[in-house]
């Protein structure tokens, strides 16, 4: 089957109410792009994790809705605009078509997620590659709905530290777990019990999966209200958050108490100019500093002090 685009500039206040009556009107899929992208004129929208900007459409915006070649592409439009509310006449609008080429779509999304190399011995490795090395840490991922393949500079950071610092037969909690990828690594590098907890269940539901395919599947998975009061909820010698600077200052306390005495606590998902401000919100529980940085994002690491110390100790 082939397919066609139907390209239509409009302005910013018709975007989204457009968008969505293309798709009640048939379009396949529908997306907003800055008509003026490429030139002088262009517009970025895109602000930092977690504080997204709320505008979803630009001055001068191009809406690309996908509909099959044999479509009635001018009725299409007619009909969207009908349902709309827009006081706009198909005639008023200027729209061009453009084909789109067959291709083998599954085999362009596998070829464009190749094995990765992380740390001195983790290799994560898409279900359709071999692995480089099969005598390294390998992770069997495919790209998926949870966050965590590997890619993100904060995924690499945490399992960076895993690989140079988790004790032998320690048990780790993988707070904010996603695909679960930290706590593959965990229990591959000798990890007697990890636990991985998350609030979205599409995340649970793929970190057990990705578990049970790398042989891991006596890792425990939770939803929060799950893991409270579970055999499993207490304190562990590792605990491991990979989110973002506001969740995590709110949660300091709760995260801080989940780790062990002489236990460790490593934080990412936390830019470089956010690191101070994370810390201090650590400060009255343990004692966190900069482990490493890559691409503007930092890992900060410390050390829950020992029942007999006095002071935190951080972890270099």
């Amino acid at each position: 089957m082939s397919w066609t685009e139907i390209v239509i500039e409009v302005a910013r206040q018709h975007a989204e109410i457009l968008s969505d009556a293309l798709m009640e009107a048939g379009a396949l899929s529908v997306s907003v792009e800055d008509a003026d992208e490429g030139t002088a004129a262009e517009q970025p929208l895109f602000g930092e994790p977690g504080m997204e900007p709320e505008e979803t459409a630009w001055d001068h915006s191009r809406i690309v809705a996908l509909a099959a070649s044999g479509a009635d592409h001018a009725e299409l439009l007619r009909t969207a605009l009908a349902s709309s509310g827009l006081n706009l006449r198909a005639d008023q609008v200027t729209y061009t078509l453009r084909p789109v080429a067959e291709q083998d779509w599954v085999r362009l999304t596998q070829s464009q997620f190749e094995p990765i190399h992380i740390g001195k011995n983790i290799w994560v490795v898409p279900s359709w590659h071999d692995a480089p090395d099969p005598n390294a840490l390998i992770l069997e991922l495919d790209p998926g709905l949870a966050f965590g393949t590997g890619s993100h500079p904060t995924t690499r950071l945490c399992m960076e530290w895993l690989e140079d610092n988790l004790p032998s037969n320690c048990s780790v909690l993988d707070y904010g777990c996603g695909s679960g990828i930290l706590a593959l690594v965990a229990k591959k590098l000798g990890a007697s019990e990890v636990v991985g907890v998350d609030i979205d269940p599409q995340a649970i539901d793929a970190a057990i999966y990705n578990a049970q395919r790398n042989g891991c599947g006596d890792i425990h998975y939770y939803l929060p209200e799950q893991f409270a009061g579970s055999r499993h909820d207490g304190k562990f010698d590792v605990v491991v958050a990979n989110i973002l600077s506001s969740p995590l200052k709110l949660m300091a306390p709760m995260l801080a108490g989940r780790v062990a005495s002489g236990g460790s606590l490593v934080l990412s998902g936390i830019l470089a100019r956010q690191a101070d401000e994370v810390a201090a919100a650590y400060a009255p529980f343990i004692d966190l500093r900069i482990w490493a940085e890559h691409d503007g994002w930092v890992a900060l690491a410390g050390r829950m002090p020992a029942a007999d110390s006095a002071a935190p100790a951080a972890v270099k």
